[in-house]
């Protein structure tokens, strides 16, 4: 990471190696894969869009500064200031963004730090279950993403598992077991992977260990060995991820956005 340039360096380098429009999830893409900027922060994204914005030629905002280096395009992209003239000859961009234009960038944001507060809430509440009860939310988890045949282990005879059951691979189905491990704080480390797979090998030729919290490197490079039971790691942030894209354990409400397009169904050719 570069220690010496400031972020506006940094979007300005990425927009000029483009040499293109780019939205700010893709400016901030190619700033973390050349590994030119350490941004220190939960929300760096936001960090992007707000720096964008703040300098914009075309975005009058309470917090706007003087030095503007950008412009935003009505598609949602950005681009360098100096290309404004021959941007502003394109037919579909506006002189003056809308009021509406404005309130839609809004509402795009605030759904973003929603959603990022909604999956914090989400795994808190994960990490306060009892642990039998977080035992119990794995196998439901792993049932609705189409395993079968599931089962919890009694605590007495668990054998080093938390239950076991059944996935699909091709036409058949195989033996699979799970741990889950409900932390508060803390990483599951290399030893408790090795352990786990200890108690499978031979029995059941695929794991999956879940943990609302996280995993070492040491762990994470352990996930396949030569010769031993794969073992997939679902860490908290995973589980919740999954949760939203499956609709499990948590119930969406669709609030629609729309765009004018007006000028589609009145096209004469």
């Amino acid at each position: 990471m570069s220690k010496n340039k400031t972020l506006d360096e940094v979007i300005l380098e990425v927009l000029e190696k483009a040499q293109e429009s780019l939205r700010v999830e893709e400016i901030y893409r190619r700033i973390m894969e050349d590994g030119l900027y350490d941004f220190k922060s939960d929300t760096p994204v936001h960090i992007v869009r707000t720096a964008l914005r703040r300098k914009s030629t075309n975005l009058e905002l309470k917090n706007s500064k003087k030095n503007r280096l950008y412009i935003y395009l009505p598609d949602g992209t950005y681009n360098l200031k100096k290309y404004e003239p021959e941007l502003r000859k394109m037919p579909q961009f506006s002189k003056k963004l809308t009021k509406q234009d404005f309130r839609r960038s809004e509402l795009i944001d605030a759904h973003k730090n929603y959603m990022n507060a909604f999956k914090e809430n989400l795994l808190a509440q994960l990490k306060t279950l009892d642990p039998n009860d977080f035992e119990i939310f794995c196998k439901n988890f792993l049932k609705a993403y189409g395993f079968r045949k599931l089962e919890n282990t009694r605590r007495s005879k668990d054998g080093g598992l938390d239950g076991y059951g059944e996935f699909k691979i091709g036409l058949s189905w195989m033996p699979v077991a799970f741990e889950c491990k409900r932390y508060s704080e803390g990483k599951i480390g290399r030893p408790k992977i090795d352990q786990f797979r200890g108690a499978i090998q031979g029995a059941y030729p695929y794991g999956i260990f879940f943990t609302t919290s996280s995993f070492t490197k040491e762990a994470r490079e352990t996930i396949f060995k030569p010769g031993a039971t794969p073992v997939v790691l679902v860490d908290g942030k995973g589980i919740v991820d999954l949760m939203i894209e499956r609709n499990f354990g948590v119930e969406k409400e669709d609030l629609p956005l729309f765009r004018n397009s007006i000028d589609l169904v009145i096209d004469k050719q």
